[in-house]
This record gives C-alpha cells, structure tokens and sequence, in this order.
C-alpha cells in the first residue's frame, strides 16, 4: 500500500511538472521578442528558427500547449483523488482540491509563467522542439478543437477575422514599446519622436506635410532674364517653380544649379530660361507621405508640386519635408530663422496661425491632436465651430488659445499654453 502511495505520488510530482513545462512554454514562445529570434534565424540559429515557425500559427501552437495543459491537470486531478479516496473516503475531493489547487498554482502555472517571463527569448528556444513535437502529434485533435470553437462563436453572431493586418499590428508593437522605455526614461524624446515619425509617414499624407500654396515662392517665366536671376538668387531655395500668367499655372521648375550653368555659358541677359527650366512633376494630395518618399527615392527627385482630385494646385512637397516628419528640422546657413513658433518668457508660445501641429508638438514636446486639422488655425477654427475675432479665448485639449490676429477669414496669430487647472471651459 505505501508503496502504490509513493508511485502515485511520483507520478503527481512528474504531472505538476510536465504542467509547468507548458506553462513555461506557452509563456515563453508568445513572449519572445520576434525581433531577436528573426536575427537570430539569419544568423543560422535552428532553435529561433523553431520558435519562428511555431509562432507562424500561434493558434495552433497555444491550442496544443493547452490541450497538453489540461491533459495533465485532470490527470493529476483523477490520480489524486484515487489516492486520497482510498485513506479519507468520502473526504477525498475536499481533501484533492485543498492539496492540489496550491501545488498546481504555485509549481505548475505562476512560478514556470514567472521564470519564463524573464527570460523569454533563452526558455523559448529551449521548448521549440519538444512544442514542436507536440503540435504536430495534436494537430488532429487542435483542429477539431478550432473548428467546434469557430462554428459556435459564429452561432452567437461572432465571426473570427482571419484577414488580420499584420503590418499595422507590427507598427502598434513597436510603436507601444517605444512610447512605453520614453515614459520609463530609457529613450530619449528626440530618439522617441524620429522613431514615431518613421511609423507614423504611412499614416500621413502629402496634404500634412505639404507647403500649402499661399506660402509658395515662384516665379514668371516671362520675367527679363535679369529679374529672374534676382529674385532666384534671394530665395533660400534651390529650386523655384516656374508660373505663367497666373501663379497657380505651373509650367516647370528652375534649379539654382542650371541656372547658374546658363549664366556661364550665355551671360546675364542671354539665357532662354524656357530652355534651363526642368518639367514639374505633379503629384496628388492624397497620397501617403510614405508613398510619396519612396517615389522620391525611386525617381532620385526631391521636388513634386501638389494637386487636388481636380488637377488645381494645392502646394508642393520636398523630400525635406518628409524627412523632417522623422528627424525634426533639417536646418541650413540658407533657412530662414524664424519658423513661425516663438516662446514667450511667460511659458505660453506666439505661433503663426500656419504652423503645423505636429511642428508645434515637436518643438514644444505637446500632444494637441492633428487628426481634424493640419495646422493651429485649423484646430482653433474647427474647435469653435467658427472663424475667431482678435481677443477671443478658448481653452480644450489641455491647452489654452488666444487669437492675436486675423486677416479676413485667415488666423494669422495665436497665443498657445498649457492649462494650469482643469476643467477651464472654452469662452
């Protein structure tokens, strides 16, 4: 009798155990920094290579380590029942679940998920094979188990999406770690907001990045030569586009490189700038920021005029432009120093009704929303539901607004701080 005793208790031990091992795994393989495992495979390592496959249909895998899981519960649950039957009778299930809830609890589930949670990546290599192993020998059975789910989560009216958009998911993860070691100090703001920008362009279109066409220095193409090089020459760009009878006709571009090789070979006043201008090449508004960089890559051009659905001019964009959504400002000895944002010694910031919000965001370090209007007049008008007279307030978002100035129909200035006390209401 003792001796049936001590095998079945064995035999418990070695089921708690085999518990803690799923646990372990299950913790372990979804846990793992996809990242690391993918560089890992690369570099020929067979064990991340296993934990990458078996995460290809993480359903499957996790199905098999339940089903391993429960397995092992009843098991040990049937076995322990047998044994305390025999010595305390009627007691026995009592008994079972006082004594095997706790050893379950802490041996086989929190202590294995602990450990495996520290050290994922190493655990989850390990577990590949024999998970490995396991899935497959229960795919039959996973299966079943997958179809009776799926059927009746769709009797409830609960369909599973199986069209799941990886790439969006992937660029959440990323974006939620990087968010997360920014607010535990480990990134720093300027490293945390070139990796947001980079995440963010296919979330972006032209029309957020683009210099609207208000703002467009150009040219007359049937300017005197003289005039020309004047007004190209005080401009702080390198290319200029080029209008004919109406400033929004662009007719072509003129680069400050060409011009200059038409002055060497032809003289101030014997130059065609017909014949040195480059064709515009034009590009919808609607098109993603991210879209727009790789056909400026593909296309080695830095320079695309924006139009609407219509063909009428909207602005234009530069590879600058783009790249500035990333880094911040890409600044030279050319660049106009003032940039429309300027701090007051109060802590509040005079910004040009025109200045974007996420330019405003970056330099401050604010969070004022961007997804209803591109620039600070924008959200102030959309806010109020009404263009503004000089002298009003408003306060939302946590901020607080005062119209400075107003052109028309235009905000030109405004006063912008962070709300000192909440609840201050919009006036």
């Amino acid at each position: 009798m003792t001796t049936s005793l001590l095998i079945a208790a064995l035999v418990i031990a070695a089921l708690i155990a085999l518990n803690a091992f799923f646990s372990a795994a299950e913790t372990a393989l979804t846990g793992a920094s996809r990242a690391r495992m993918t560089t890992l495979e690369r570099e020929g390592d067979r064990q991340a290579a296993r934990v990458n496959k078996l995460n290809e249909n993480r359903e499957r895998m996790i199905g098999a380590v339940l089903l391993g899981a429960n397995l092992v519960q009843v098991a040990a649950s049937a076995i322990s029942s047998s044994i305390f039957g025999t010595l305390y009778g009627n007691l026995a299930p009592l008994i079972t679940t006082v004594v095997l809830t706790p050893l379950l609890l802490i041996f086989g589930e929190v202590g294995p998920k602990t450990l495996a949670i520290t050290s994922a990546d190493n655990i989850a290599r390990v577990v590949a094979l024999p998970v490995q192993w396991m899935v497959r020998f229960l795919a039959p059975i996973v299966a079943a188990v997958q179809w009776i789910v799926n059927t009746g989560l769709k009797l409830i009216g609960v369909r599973v999406d199986e069209n799941i958009d990886v790439l969006s998911a992937a660029r959440a993860e990323i974006a939620g770690a990087v968010e997360l070691h920014a607010e535990e100090g480990g990134v720093e703001a300027e490293t945390r907001h070139r990796l947001i920008g980079a995440l963010d362009l296919s979330e972006l279109t032209i029309a957020d990045v683009m210099i609207h066409r208000k703002a467009i220095r150009s040219l007359d193409i049937d300017l005197p030569p003289r005039e020309i090089i004047a007004q190209a020459m005080s401009s702080p760009h390198t290319r200029m586009p080029l209008y004919k009878d109406e400033p929004d006709n662009i007719v072509g571009i003129l680069h400050a490189r060409d011009l200059l090789r038409a002055i060497s070979e032809h003289g101030r006043d014997g130059f065609d700038v017909h014949e040195v201008k480059r064709d515009a090449w034009f590009t919808p508004m609607q098109t993603s920021a991210e879209d727009q960089l790789a056909e400026f890559l593909r296309r080695r051009e830095h320079f695309a005029i924006v139009v609407d659905e219509y063909g009428a001019l909207m602005g234009l964009v530069t590879l600058e432009d783009i790249l500035e959504e990333i880094v911040g400002d890409i600044k030279d000895e050319h660049d106009i120093a003032v940039q429309g944002v300027r701090q007051q010694p109060d802590g509040s910031v005079n910004v040009d009704g025109s200045v974007p919000i996420r330019d405003l965001n970056r330099a401050m370090n604010w969070d004022l929303p961007d997804e209803e209007a591109v620039t600070i007049a924008g959200l102030v008008i959309h806010e109020a539901q009404a263009i503004p007279e000089p002298g009003q307030r408003f306060a939302f978002h946590g901020y607080r607004f005062q119209v400075l100035r107003r052109q028309r129909n235009q905000l030109t200035a405004l006063r912008v701080e962070r709300e000192v006390e909440e609840g201050m209401e919009g006036g």
